[in-house]
């Protein structure tokens, strides 16, 4: 049989396009890289992998076993763009491919695709659903506190936290008219289940874990001998989802029993603007900082690499997730396959990564009384820390394995090229 010839749409530049366009490479969507590593070896596969970017023509080249396309932009991802809909012709003219792999809904270059070349046989990769994820935006924030805590730069670039919902619903009408367009999608909870087959009842749904970044494959596992003991680490926090807010009413409690406790945050540090250029969560975060006085209970790491956060990961006593909404987040299972006791809000699709009590924990996400109890719980038990730790690593080792997941894409991709699922 010959080579099934599949063709990615991704949201990011992989660094070996960043490097091909002598741009500064992104940390973010790492676990396509890793999955990408595992698909170009097979034999039955030619992997291609496009996205668009702000360039004046269609970018091809030849690298590491990987076919990468450009395509030129003139505006936002966020924003449906007409032009690229005759470039996306142009491309798929020339590279014919067998199937179209979108991963994710969440911006609109896909959807220019799907429009401008409507008889290809296409499957979506479900990330998150910004059209459910709407609803939970606020993330228990009332409208007064939204109110006092709008920024001089909320205002001058009219973005408060209520048009960041705004621009959410925008693309989540986007994300409906993927879902409705498409026959199949890929997801592995039963939300992103749930959801997909509410939005369209006739979707083929094939299940298929995700695949992490290539570092967190070691040997190296978390020991508690090797921790910084009273830490607890979020990968996120920038926007209202992400919980940042909720964690700090727990810390308010964990620092009357452990006062030594400590809050490491990967990502932006939202806080580092100057008072103009501060944005309204971030001001919120300030003022429940200041209330608190948690001050030097807080460390803000900034954007942190793949080797990075495996560190950090690693020498953390507490991995937390406290979004308002997630469907299977990577920095859980991140966490998991190092061996991190982790504690997650009982939201979206993360019931299908965590056993409460076996392999991690659970709570419900406005209980932040619940969390700061969990934490302490793990601080204080030692034994009970190595026993979620180990659990974690077989229920990460096996939900992440990359060769079982690279062999569901392929059959995946099989099933709908040779059966003709379209």
């Amino acid at each position: 049989m010959k080579k099934i010839k599949v063709l990615w749409v991704i949201n990011e530049l992989f660094p070996e396009v960043a490097d091909y366009l002598k741009l500064e490479t992104s940390y973010v969507g790492g676990w396509v890289n890793g999955l990408a590593n595992n698909i170009k070896t097979k034999e039955s596969i030619e992997l291609h992998i496009s996205t668009v970017h702000q360039v004046d023509s269609i970018k091809q080249f030849y690298d590491n076993k990987i076919n990468f396309h450009v395509v030129p932009s003139v505006k936002n991802n966020q924003d449906y763009d007409k032009n690229l809909e005759k470039e996306w012709k142009v491309l798929i003219s020339e590279v014919q491919p067998d199937v179209i792999h979108i991963h994710g809904t969440e911006y609109a270059h896909g959807l220019a695709l799907m429009n401008s070349c409507p008889n290809q046989k296409y499957v979506i990769s479900i990330q998150g659903l910004v059209s459910v994820y709407v609803k939970y935006y606020l993330a228990n924030l009332s409208f007064s506190t939204i109110l006092k805590n709008v920024s001089f730069r909320d205002v001058i670039r009219f973005d408060t936290i209520w048009q960041g919902k705004s621009k959410y619903k925008k693309r989540g009408k986007f994300e409906l008219q993927y879902l409705t367009k498409t026959k199949n999608v890929m997801g592995r909870t039963d939300w992103d289940f749930a959801h997909a087959k509410s939005i369209n009842q006739q979707v083929n749904y094939h299940f298929c874990n995700e695949t992490l970044r290539d570092s967190f494959y070691t040997e190296v596992k978390w020991k508690f001998n090797k921790i910084e003991k009273f830490s607890v680490f979020l990968s996120q926090c920038s926007y209202p989802i992400k919980g940042l807010h909720q964690m700090l009413e727990a810390l308010t409690i964990i620092k009357k029993y452990n006062p030594d406790v400590t809050l490491n945050i990967a990502g932006e540090n939202i806080l580092a603007k100057n008072k103009i250029k501060i944005t309204g969560y971030a001001k919120l975060i300030q003022r429940l900082i200041t209330k608190y006085n948690l001050k030097d209970n807080i460390n803000f790491l900034g954007i942190l690499n793949e080797h990075q956060m495996k560190d950090q990961y690693l020498k953390s006593h507490v991995f937390v997730c406290p979004s308002s909404i997630e469907n299977s987040p990577n920095s859980l299972g991140e966490a998991q396959i190092l061996g991190v006791p982790s504690i997650a809000s009982y939201v979206g699709g993360n019931h299908n990564l965590v056993n409460h009590g076996h392999d991690g924990y659970l709570y419900r996400f406005e209980e932040s009384e619940i969390l700061a109890q969990l934490i302490i719980k793990l601080f204080n038990k030692h034994e009970l820390c190595e026993r979620i730790s180990s659990n974690a690593i077989v229920s990460g080792e096996l939900r992440h394995n990359r060769k079982i997941n690279a062999n569901r894409n392929l059959e995946i991709y099989k099933n709908i090229y040779i059966h003709n699922i379209n």
